[in-house]
Order: structure tokens, then sequence, then C-alpha cells
């Protein structure tokens, strides 16, 4: 068949997808809703409950609220997680969960299954409608000062909490990861904490850097978590940073290309 016969069949292939776009907003719509709902609870927690009952409180309702989430959007047939795999960290205290970052999504796969964790945020974001009272409760980490994060991470860590962390301080933008930025080696030699690889494979560009909220990925969108190495602390910690580097530029799985 010709390039000139198939030209049709391909936009009409394109077309026949474009409803799709509707169930796909609502699964954003739903998690914008619940976000929302839940921060305007946490706004009134806040000053009621201590610091290490909101904590708990706080990390508890985001796990499983997002794990909720992901149960939905897999009966939908359009987003798919399998994340069964960190089940096993769950209730290891004072542990550094590091993570390649594909996708918007992928805070949001972690601590679903990691009740004990907190993210480092942006500061910006601590003020968000949708995440910022919520996060003020889980005593999330923000990013405006790189002293003050390290001791909050360094602190919580020590107090048997978890830390997940994305090195490469953005989403991907080059195959197979961004360079890391330091911080997270120092973290883990003050606080004597291991660090445990995470991978978050996925052939999907949806919510990448780049890829616009409208435009419909090729369904169904897939994610899976694996465990890499484990690392513990280290003195020196630009060596460490190098091997963190290392194991994720060879761990990864290669990602195809999507043009839909």
């Amino acid at each position: 068949m010709s390039y000139v016969a198939m030209q049709p069949q391909a936009s009409w292939r394109r077309a026949a997808r474009w409803p799709l776009i509707l169930p796909l907003h609502a699964l954003l719509l739903l998690l914008g809703l619940v976000s929302l709902a839940w921060n305007l609870v946490a706004a009134l927690l806040y000053p009621l409950l201590s610091r290490e009952r909101g904590t708990v409180i706080g990390r508890a309702v985001i796990a499983h609220g997002y794990r909720a989430y992901w149960a939905i959007a897999r009966a939908s047939g359009m987003l798919y997680l399998d994340s069964q795999v960190l089940d096993r960290l769950r209730d290891e205290p004072g542990l550094i969960i590091v993570a390649n970052h594909p996708s918007l999504l992928d805070a949001l796969m972690l601590v679903a299954r990691l009740p004990r964790s907190a993210c480092i945020m942006k500061a910006d974001l601590m003020r968000n409608v949708f995440l910022g009272s919520g996060a003020r409760l889980a005593r999330y980490i923000r990013n405006d000062s790189a002293r003050g994060l390290v001791r909050l991470a360094v602190a919580d860590l020590r107090r048997g909490g978890q830390l997940v962390v994305f090195p490469e301080g953005t989403r991907t933008t080059r195959s197979p990861i961004n360079t890391f930025r330091p911080g997270v080696p120092l973290i883990a030699k003050l606080a004597q904490a291991p660090i445990q690889a995470v991978f978050i494979d996925t052939d999907s560009p949806y919510l990448g850097k780049g890829w616009p909220l409208w435009k419909l990925p090729p369904l169904p969108i897939r994610f899976s978590v694996r465990l890499g190495a484990r690392f513990e602390p280290q003195a020196d910690t630009a060596a460490m940073l190098a091997e963190l580097e290392s194991c994720f530029a060879e761990g990864l799985r290669p990602r195809r290309v999507h043009d839909a």
C-alpha cells in the first residue's frame, strides 16, 4: 500500500481516538477535586494536631488517597501502574528513595505505597490550593533553602521517616536521565540513611516535559516500578553521586518514541 493511500487511514485513526481525551481528562479532574477536598480538610486540621500526629495522618491520607486513585485509573482501562514492589519498603524507617522522573505523576506513584514518606517540593507548590495544605500537614520539605532542605530532611529521616527524591531536579529531558543534582549523598551521610534506587519505566510521553496537557497520548498509558541497588552512606559524597547516576544510566530501560 502506498504512503498516499495510508494517509487517510492514519488520519481516521487519530480522529477516532479524540473522544478518549474526555475520560482521560476526567481522571485528571477527579485527581484535582480529591486533592482540593483533602487540602481544605488539611487546612483545618493543621492548627489542631500536634506535629507528630499531623505528620502521620497527613502522609497516610495522601498515600491511601493516591492508591485509591490508581485503582480507579486502572479500572478505567487507560492508566496502569505496576508498583507493588514498593510494598517491600513501606515499613522501613530512615530510608531515602531515589527515582528517575519521566512524568508529573511520578510522586503520586511512589507515595501511594509509601505512607511514611515525605517529598521534596518546590516552595511555590506549598502555596498551591490543590497541594499546599496537605503538604504542610504531612511536613513535606520545601526546597527554597538548600541548607534548610538538608536540615529538615535529615531530621525527618532520624525520626524514622522516608524521603522521596528525584535527583534530576526536573522531569527527564534527555535519555536516559538528566544530570543528577548534588544533595542526596549529603543528606544520606548526615542522617546515616541508606539510599534505595527505584526505576520508573514507561514508554508513554504523557505529562513528561514538554507534553501538552490537551494532547492525547498512546493508550493505554503504562508505568512500572522496579527496585534497583541499595547504597550505604559514604563520606565521599561526590563519588556517591557519580555511583547513583551511573546506576540509573545503566539500569533504566530504553524508551520508544511516540508521535501520537
